[in-house]
């Protein structure tokens, strides 16, 4: 199947979230996020990626599990662990994969995140 005719553009990366005015906390006050505008949405500024918080749709149940996530990059992990658990938020033990070091972390909602430093 070809696909020349679809002419796709990167849009945004967004979360659904059950509490906007927790989640716009997390994600500025904690992660230190540029928060750029706010209206039905807030919307954030990740070097140059708009990341968004949505306000969760009333018959959409939040499970804090799916496929997608946010990752961070750091230069060094095992100080980034180290900061967000001073700032409050529980991370996995750092591990080796292939090409860096991994950490996740939880946003209020239940939203998987992770710290990736590259080897």
């Amino acid at each position: 199947m070809s696909t020349s005719g679809l002419k796709l553009t990167f849009d945004a990366v967004y979360y659904h979230v059950a509490d906007m005015e927790k989640a716009v906390a997390f994600y500025r006050d904690i992660l230190g996020f540029h928060l750029t505008s706010r209206d039905y949405v807030a919307r954030f500024d990740l070097g140059g990626v708009l990341f968004e918080l949505v306000p969760n749709p009333p018959e959409h149940t939040l499970t804090g599990t799916g496929n997608a996530r946010l990752s961070l990059g750091v230069t060094d992990i095992r100080q980034a662990t180290r900061e967000l658990k001073a700032r409050g938020v529980e991370t996995t033990p750092v591990k080796e994969e292939p090409g860096g070091l991994l950490s996740y972390f939880n946003d209020p909602d239940g939203n998987e995140l992770c710290l990736w430093q590259y080897a």
